[in-house]
């Protein structure tokens, strides 16, 4: 009789014997859980999350990452890739991960505005090397997250309102597929994987590296204003009115700042709660200043951090962190603000007894809502506005207290929810098939067949869910 201690053993001699054969196939340095290091190699960025894969393989170039697909295949394994630890999942138990981040490499074309990526490039990386260029990618808020991660699962930018999803300006992937095989896709070469790839997330294979293409953004006006907390029904009223009738050049972004009384923290915000918004606007500050004036008519400004932003300091107008750290998140789209939602928001929210560090209300809308032709697979944003609540449960006693907080948020803005989250937004629990339609659904899991058909690569987006 075979007992569960026989089969245990059974599984560690064969996952030895696999990961022999994957040393003498690759050249980048593998580690596995008898080796020193190996709770640093596995760690995500969000580090309670837990992560239990077979090993962990940092790739030295493309080789290795067609090496190990193919061994995935040889041994019936998975393969999954975090380049700098972000999209954690925790059902990664006897897979392999990949960190990619040795993909790097930028190469821009200013005379087409185009930018080859590397898929371990940072999304600070790019916006340092267009600094001057008087061009953007779709950056997000965070320098940290890779270009591709944020890109191929919509790419919910500061410059979105303007241009749209990061992942419809996707002109082509090199991309290693569930066989091992290197492929080149693009409208021409493999459309409809082309197609699945911009927005269905990183389940079709291993992506190496893309070509973006790039927007102007001769000039960019931004950061932060910042209130006293008690003045959050007033700031978010008037941020409710202000983007109701911003031009898509300009993106606000409403907070509510609860800092700790770290020694890292500055002195003017150490310790203090504040209401505000972040601000980035594609022109000079005269414009900007002009939209922005119902806010400066509010009493009470604490701190003024406006100023003409260079594309290589657009990652600190947010001021979001890039350390490694525990987290927890809800997020949901939402259909209006209307007074009913900001007042009982301005209850949960607007006092200095919040566990949570931020809550975020962006202004989505403008090209957001749009499908432009040969759009990829993500789809539009119809919903103008994305909450997004983060709670950092340093100790285990506060993650019912930030759970607590979380469901009085979804409460709060119960009325004007749409029952949406977006796909960039979701926790690793959260199922992302939810996001698509039956149909795109169902064209996302015919193209993830055709890519990988012995299903060798699992992602923490998953089509199938």
């Amino acid at each position: 009789m075979t007992t569960t201690k026989d089969q245990a053993a059974g599984s560690r001699a064969n996952h030895s014997h696999a990961l022999d054969d994957l040393r003498r196939r690759v050249t980048g340095r593998l580690t596995t859980p008898a080796d020193e290091g190996w709770v640093l190699a596995k760690l995500p960025w969000v580090v309670n999350v837990p992560q239990h894969p077979m090993a962990v393989l940092d790739v030295h170039g493309v080789d290795d990452v067609i090496a190990a697909l193919r061994w995935a295949v040889d041994h019936s394994t998975q393969v999954t890739a975090q380049p700098t630890g972000h999209g954690a999942n925790d059902t990664l138990d006897d897979v392999l991960l990949l960190r990619t981040r040795a993909l790097g490499g930028i190469d821009i074309d200013l005379e087409r505005r185009t930018a080859w990526v590397g898929a371990g490039v940072k999304g600070g990386e790019l916006n340092a090397e267009l600094n001057g260029t008087g061009l953007t990618f779709l950056s997000g808020s965070n320098p940290d997250p890779s270009v591709v991660g944020m890109t191929i699962t919509g790419g919910i930018s500061w410059f979105g309102r303007a241009y749209g999803l990061g992942s419809d300006t996707i002109v082509t992937v090199e991309i290693v597929d569930g066989l091992g095989r290197l492929r080149r896709v693009s409208a021409d070469e493999d459309p409809e994987l082309f197609w699945a790839v911009r927005g269905g997330g990183g389940d079709f294979g291993i992506i190496t590296r893309v070509e973006l293409a790039l927007h102007p953004a001769p000039e960019v006006y931004g950061g932060q204003l910042l209130w006293p907390v008690d003045r959050t029904q007033e700031v978010l009223t008037t941020f409710r009115d202000v983007t109701r009738t911003a031009p898509e050049q300009l993106a606000v972004w409403f907070h509510v700042w609860n800092f700790p009384p770290l020694p890292e923290v500055p002195e003017p915000i150490r310790g203090k709660s504040f209401c505000g918004i972040a601000v980035a606007h594609l022109g000079g500050p005269e414009e900007a200043e002009r939209l922005l004036a119902p806010f400066r008519a509010l009493d009470g400004l604490t701190l003024d951090l406006m100023r003409s932003v260079p594309m290589g300091e657009l990652d600190s107008v947010a001021g979001e962190p890039t350390d490694p750290m525990p987290g927890m998140q809800r997020s949901c789209l939402l259909d209006d603000l209307d007074d009913a939602a900001i007042g009982t928001l301005t209850e949960v929210v607007g006092g200095s007894d919040s566990p949570l560090p931020v809550v975020q209300i962006r202004h989505l809308g403008g090209a957001f809502a749009r499908t432009p032709d040969g759009a990829g697979s993500h789809g539009p944003v119809a919903e103008p506005y994305n909450l997004f609540a983060l709670g950092v449960p340093a100790v285990p006693e506060l993650v019912e207290v930030i759970s607590m907080y979380f469901d009085r948020i979804s409460a709060a803005v119960e009325g004007v929810a749409s029952g949406r989250t977006l796909l960039n937004f979701m926790d690793p629990g959260e199922d992302p098939s939810l996001w698509w339609s039956a149909e795109t659904r169902d064209r996302l899991v015919r193209a993830k067949q055709a890519s990988d058909p012995l299903q060798s690569i699992r992602s923490n987006r998953s089509v199938r869910g």
